[in-house]
């Protein structure tokens, strides 16, 4: 198979595309043709040699990648029949091997497809609509809420937008430049504004005539979050899922005491209950995209510019998921 293969951790120029064994299945795992891998912002600060979530460091060389969709074309021994030549959708937990033409995951980290999804919208689904639902269980939305969604073209802030939108509530999107603007306007959004015009929080208070925001989905922090938090209302919420504007790296949320809830990891986890946690928000977001609540806003790379992808969603050049398909 050919895949993307990180022999040294740096820059997006060492990930190669090349041509390597093709993995087998173990007991209980199934092996994918995969037809779309999903790319993070975490993988970035991996492939430089970040230490991640995974209880271990990922040995090199490695294939990176989590999230993958496609058709299960072999089985390891004890899986079901029923799975072969089925659409499937899996994120691969801690273990990497996404940006390949192949790749293997335990058969209990499945979902089937829906019909009206394609593989690419399947892996947006599996991953940020995961942690959109994860988000979403914070705050109660309602025709009397009013939303600030910085980073609104982003994948989490359009499906933000839109889960808002069709609960009624008022919504402001930020972006960064015109054409990402015009986006989050098409998404939905009361009103689309470019954060990188200084004069964006004024253009909000006029558009909204003495109206506060009830709560700020906040994945960007830095500058963008103070001014954003600042639009909020007595009792508002600062839902902080990530610090994007500040560098995965070394940043840090923007947190206010009393006021900010950063919900990302464990609290997350717990809010959604049940045996297996992560497997109810991923239903619960591939079920809204099934019914056409959702829809994720994706950006392909071909599988070889895996390193042209890296290199785009570092310097916030992506528009939605952003999805490598062999």
């Amino acid at each position: 198979m050919h895949a993307i293969r990180l022999h040294a951790f740096g820059p997006a120029e060492n990930l190669t595309y090349e041509q390597t064994e093709d993995p087998r299945p173990g007991p209980g795992q199934v092996r994918i043709a995969v037809r779309a891998a999903g790319v993070h912002l975490l993988d970035t600060a991996l492939r430089e040699g970040m230490r991640g979530p995974a209880p271990e460091p990922t040995p090199l060389p490695t294939i990176p990648g989590r999230e993958v969709a496609g058709v299960v074309e072999a089985l390891g021994e004890g899986v079901a029949g029923p799975w072969l030549g089925k659409r499937v959708v899996a994120h691969l937990g801690f273990a990497p091997g996404g940006y390949a033409e192949l790749a293997v995951t335990d058969a209990e980290r499945l979902h089937e497809i829906p019909e009206n999804l394609d593989f690419a919208e399947a892996v947006a689904m599996i991953g940020t609509g995961r942690t959109t639902m994860g988000i979403l269980q914070f705050t109660d939305l309602g025709p009397d809420s009013l939303a600030v969604v910085p980073a609104a073209a982003g994948g989490i802030g359009t499906l933000l937008v839109q889960y808002a939108k069709n609960a009624g509530a008022t919504v402001v999107g930020l972006a960064g430049g015109p054409e990402k603007t015009a986006r989050v306007q098409a998404n939905g959004a009361d009103l689309a504004v470019d954060y990188t015009d200084p004069s964006w929080p004024a253009k909000v208070r006029a558009h909204l005539g003495g109206a506060k925001a009830t709560v700020v989905f906040d994945g960007v922090g830095g500058d963008v979050a103070r001014e954003a938090v600042g639009l909020l209302a007595p009792g508002g919420s600062h839902i902080v899922f990530g610090w994007s504007g500040e560098g995965i790296h070394d940043g840090e949320p923007y947190l206010v005491e009393g006021l900010s809830e950063q919900v990302l990891g464990p609290l997350m986890l717990q809010k959604a209950g049940g045996p297996n946690p992560v497997r109810t928000l991923e239903s619960r977001a591939l079920t809204e995209a099934a019914a056409g609540r959702l829809a994720p806003a994706v950006q392909r790379f071909p599988l070889r510019e895996a390193a042209a992808a890296h290199r785009a969603l570092e310097t916030r050049g992506t528009t939605g998921k952003v999805v490598l398909e062999p």
